[in-house]
C-alpha cells in the first residue's frame, strides 16, 4: 500500500509539510509554477535549499506582493511568532474593516472555491480551513461566520494549505500516517497577548491526537500544521514496517540544536497497523442468552470483535472471560455498553497494535448469479474468500452443498486471475 509518513519530532507547519513533499515530487519546478497560477492573490511561492544541523533540505518561501511576511502567524518561523496587531496603529479604521472582510471565513471559502485547482484539492482545503475556523470559534467564543483570521487567514496560509492538498493529490498515497506531534513549549505572542504553547486553537485541533513537549521553548506546531495533520492522517504511530522509495526534508526558518524539519517518507507498507483497545471482564452470573445479547449489541455498535473464553473462577465456579476489541476512539462507548448490558463491576483495558492485510471486494459473475469476493493482500500473502451469504443463497436455491459452491467460486477466481 502506497504510504506517506510524516515525522513530526520538531512539530508541523504547513510550509514545512509542503517543502518535505516537494522533495518527493518528480517535478517540483512544474508544481510550483502551477501553484503560483492557481489564483491566490499576490502570492508567489518559491523553494530554496536549506541546511539544518548538516542536513540539506528544502525551505518554501511565500511572498505576498514581493514581500515575505515573517510576522504573520502561520509563516511558521517556529518560535518567532510576533503576530501582527490589527489595531488602529497598524491600519486606519477603513483598512481594518477591509482586512476583516477579506479574511473572514466566508471570503476564504469563496477564494478557495474559485482557485484553478481540482475539486478534490478545493474540498480538502476547505475542510482544513473548517477545522481552523471551528478552533478559532471555540477559542474566542464567537460564531464561525464572524471569525477574522488575523492569525490564519492571510494569503500565505492559503498557499500553504492549498500547496499541501495539491501535493497529496499528486503523490497519491493510499494511506497517510504520522508520528506523535512535538508541540514545543513556553509561550507565544499574538494579537491577543501572550499565550501558552500549544496555542489554544492548536490545542483544540489536536484533541485525540498524541502530542508531547520536550525541552524546546518555542511553538513547534502551528494551527495550520495541526489542521492539515488532523484532516489527512489516518493514524499517529511509530514508523511502521515500510519499504521507503523516497524521503524529503521540509525545513523551518529558525535554528535549534536539533534539525528544524518535518521529514516525510514515501513507500510501500505491506499491512495496515492500527492501535486498538481490548476491554476484558470476568462473568459468572449471566445466562448464555444474556451474554449473546450483549455480544450482538456491541457488534452492532462498531466493535471489531467480541468473544468469550471459559475460565475457572473463585469458589470453583465456571465463568467466562468476556473480551471486546474496539477502536480506541470507540472505547468510552463500549465501556458504557458493557457496564449496562453485563453484570460486571470492573473492566480491564489493554492497548494493542493490530496488523491487517489490505482488503478489497470484487464481484464474480456465475451462472447462478453474482457472488461478492473479499481479497486480502500483504506480507507476501494473498487470500480470497467468497461472501458466505452469497454462497449460502446459491446452495439453497440450487440444492448444492456449500463445499461445491465454494469450489465453483474458487475456480472462477483462478480463471479471472489467469485472464488478467
Amino acid at each position: 500500500m502506497k504510504t506517506l509518513y510524516f515525522e513530526c519530532k520538531m512539530g508541523a507547519a504547513g510550509d514545512m509539510m509542503m517543502a518535505a513533499m516537494l522533495e518527493l515530487h518528480g517535478n517540483p519546478a512544474d508544481f510550483l509554477d502551477r501553484l503560483n497560477k492557481a489564483g491566490i492573490p499576490g502570492v508567489v511561492v518559491t523553494a530554496e535549499a536549506s541546511v539544518k544541523c548538516g542536513i540539506t533540505g528544502t525551505r518554501v518561501k511565500v511572498e505576498i506582493n514581493g514581500q515575505e511576511e515573517d510576522c504573520v502567524a502561520d509563516r511558521h518561523t517556529h518560535g518567532e511568532h510576533e503576530h501582527t496587531s490589527h489595531g488602529h496603529d497598524a491600519h486606519t479604521h477603513r483598512e481594518h474593516e477591509y482586512e476583516h472582510k477579506r479574511n473572514s471565513y466566508n471570503n476564504i471559502e469563496h477564494l478557495i472555491g474559485h482557485l484553478n485547482v481540482s475539486s478534490v484539492v478545493k474540498k480538502n482545503a476547505l475542510e482544513v480551513y473548517k477545522l481552523i475556523a471551528e478552533a478559532e470559534s471555540h477559542t474566542h467564543g464567537v460564531p464561525v461566520n464572524q471569525i477574522h483570521f488575523h492569525e490564519m487567514g492571510e494569503m500565505d496560509a492559503v498557499a500553504d494549505i492549498v500547496g499541501v492538498c495539491m501535493l497529496i493529490e499528486e503523490l497519491g498515497p493510499e494511506l497517510i500516517l504520522a508520528s506523535p506531534v512535538n508541540v514545543g513549549g513556553g509561550h507565544v505572542r499574538c494579537a491577543h497577548g501572550i499565550l501558552p504553547v500549544p496555542a489554544p486553537a492548536t490545542a483544540y485541533i489536536l484533541q485525540n491526537v498524541p502530542i508531547y513537549s520536550d525541552n524546546i521553548n518555542s511553538e513547534l506546531c502551528t494551527p495550520t500544521g495541526a489542521a492539515l495533520l488532523k484532516h489527512f492522517v489516518k493514524e499517529f504511530c511509530r514508523l511502521p514496517l515500510i519499504t521507503v522509495t523516497n524521503h524529503g526534508y521540509g525545513m523551518g526558518k529558525k535554528d535549534f540544536e536539533r534539525a528544524n524539519c518535518v521529514r516525510a517518507y514515501l513507500g510501500d507498507t505491506h499491512s495496515v497497523r492500527e492501535e486498538i483497545t481490548e476491554l476484558v471482564c470476568n462473568l459468572d452470573d449471566m445466562t448464555p442468552e444474556e451474554v449473546a445479547f450483549a455480544q450482538q449489541l456491541l457488534f452492532e455498535e462498531g466493535a471489531l470483535d467480541v468473544y468469550t473464553t471459559t475460565i475457572g473462577m473463585k469458589k470453583g465456579r465456571i465463568g467466562l472471560s468476556f473480551t471486546c476489541m474496539c477502536r480506541t476512539s470507540d472505547k468510552d462507548k463500549m465501556l458504557a455498553l458493557i457496564f449496562k448490558h453485563t453484570t460486571t463491576l470492573g473492566i480491564r483495558e489493554y492497548i494493542s497494535g493490530r496488523y491487517t492485510l489490505k482488503k478489497e471486494q470484487t464481484e464474480i459473475q456465475t451462472k447462478f448469479g453474482t457472488v461478492k469476493v473479499k481479497t486480502s493482500r500483504g506480507f507476501g500473502v494473498e487470500k480470497s474468500k467468497p461472501e458466505y451469504e452469497d454462497i449460502a443463497k446459491i446452495a439453497r436455491e440450487q440444492g448444492m452443498s456449500i463445499q461445491d459452491v465454494v469450489k465453483m467460486i474458487k475456480n472462477k477466481i483462478v480463471d479471472s486471475k489467469d485472464e488478467s
